[in-house]
């Protein structure tokens, strides 16, 4: 199966620029995740880092059964529960993919503008005193570190550099208007991305993958995915998040005659008859086959699994996976740390 081609990209919001559309991005995610950036920051996924800093009291009402520590408990006759290093600082790490195939979209938004959307509410949502978020940008033209540092001014200058990130499309464009057809170098892959985050985050905490998971899937769907066996690596040490971006056109063709799919990494394009109802069939159960890969890829590997979509409410579907985790969080110890979101 593999990475299908897509349809060619309707507009998106291009003609705001980056400022523009970081003062818009900052505004809604503000005003609709106010009550969650008002509570508990770690909220996004359940249970914090397991960094050892000694024991406290137990508080009822506020602490997890299973945090008890038992040895401290009987020693001292006084309920204790274990603290770590994420009860007072917390070191994300993103995985930002900003390669050819996020540059797609067919709503308000495209994949790229809505991953960095999810960027925006994460570092609003781990944002607190000492808190720091480092980052791991995958473009066509090779993996860019930004190093982890806290304080809204060092977020805001990510989402900036996100937003302003050169396109390849608007590259080809230019490169060809001067010299003819682009030679672009290789993009790294996912896979290779993933372990790069390995290496710089030493400490245990948050790695929140931002990608459609199209990089390395085999044809075989119970194959395991090329980056399958890094992103499994990091859930052994680190809480992950995978946030996984789609398109609508990704997974259906409207009736709409005769188009025209690309595959935005190789360019390769192709000439399609969308009347044929059986073709469209085909098409839609091909694509659900494939995120149905993607989902029991993430879920083998470990990773807390959230859904976005390009004409969806995000923030909406951002705050319920947000309840849905603290909600677990609160769960009975034994309770099935879930992938799905």
């Amino acid at each position: 199966m593999g990475r299908r081609p897509t349809p060619a990209a309707e507009p998106g919001l291009t003609d705001l620029t980056p400022d523009q559309r970081l003062r818009r991005l900052e505004l809604t995610v503000t005003r609709r995740l106010d009550g969650l950036l008002h509570g508990e920051r770690r909220g996004l996924l359940p249970g914090p880092g397991s960094e050892p800093a000694g024991s406290r009291e137990y508080r009822p009402g506020e602490d997890e059964v299973r945090r008890m520590d038992w040895s401290v408990t009987a020693r001292t006759t006084v309920p204790h529960v274990r603290e770590v290093d994420a009860d007072r600082e917390l070191t994300t790490w993103l995985l930002v993919d900003a390669s050819a195939s996020m540059e797609y979209g067919t709503a308000e938004l495209d994949k790229r503008e809505l991953a960095v959307a999810a960027v925006a509410t994460i570092g609003f949502l781990t944002a607190g005193p000492g808190n720091r978020l480092g980052a791991q940008v995958l473009t066509p033209y090779g993996l860019h570190r930004v190093p982890p540092r806290s304080g809204r001014t060092h977020l805001i200058g990510l989402l900036r550099g996100l937003l302003a990130a050169p396109r390849v499309a608007d590259r080809e464009r230019d490169l060809a208007s001067v010299s003819g057809p682009a030679e672009t170098a290789g993009p790294a892959e996912l896979a290779e991305a993933l372990a790069a985050v390995r290496r710089v985050a030493h400490r245990r905490g948050l790695v929140v993958v931002v990608s459609d998971f199209l990089d390395g899937l085999p044809d075989d769907p119970v194959a395991p995915a090329a980056w399958e066996r890094p992103l499994r690596r990091l859930t052994v040490r680190h809480q992950v998040l995978a946030v996984e971006i789609t398109d609508p056109r990704e997974l259906e063709l409207p009736d709409v005659g005769l188009i025209t799919l690309a595959d935005p990494e190789t360019g390769e394009h192709r000439e399609v008859w969308t009347g044929d109802r059986r073709l469209r069939e085909r098409y839609a159960a091909a694509a659900a086959a494939q995120r149905e890969q993607v989902r029991h890829a993430l879920r083998r590997a470990g990773a807390t699994h959230l859904a976005l979509r390009t004409d969806r409410d995000w923030a909406a579907d951002i705050v319920r996976h947000v309840h849905a985790q603290r909600r677990l969080a609160l769960a009975p110890a034994g309770a099935a740390p879930g992938g799905g979101a």
